[in-house]
């Protein structure tokens, strides 16, 4: 393919790119529905083609709203990795300080805090079980 038609293919990419509202929900439902593995999968690859168009904020925000809603449902693997791709894209994207991106970031951060010291609780709790079971 020439470089041409291949930069052409890449500028129309970055217009036809859906507003992130309409992903968001369409993902905030698939986790709703119990569907985690497939959301995940969806909320990365999106992500990545909203970074690949340099649309740093838009990635943020499905970023975001991955985590917290991957964290709400328990899903604290899902919800930590959305959230490192979060962090990684605020430095992909050199994105100068805001208020705003430092407030989502701390709430974000306090929830997966919480969200990994119940599944500390959780694994413990487990732990004892099966110690008790082979006894």
């Amino acid at each position: 393919m020439s470089r041409s038609l291949s930069m052409r293919g890449s500028m129309r990419a970055r217009r036809d790119l859906p507003p992130p509202e309409k992903t968001i929900e369409r993902l905030e439902s698939m986790v709703d529905g119990g569907n985690f593995y497939e959301a995940q999968q969806m909320y990365k690859s999106t992500s990545a083609r909203y970074i690949a168009a340099q649309k740093y904020s838009e990635a943020l925000d499905i970023l975001q709203s991955g985590a917290l809603v991957q964290l709400k449902h328990g899903q604290v693997t899902c919800g930590g990795e959305l959230a490192v791709l979060f962090v990684d894209t605020l430095i992909t994207g050199e994105l100068p300080y805001s208020e705003q991106i430092f407030d989502d970031y701390d709430d974000e951060g306090h929830q997966l805090s919480e969200a990994i010291s119940a599944a500390k609780v959780r694994a413990e709790s487990c732990s004892s079980f099966m110690k008790a079971a082979i006894r």
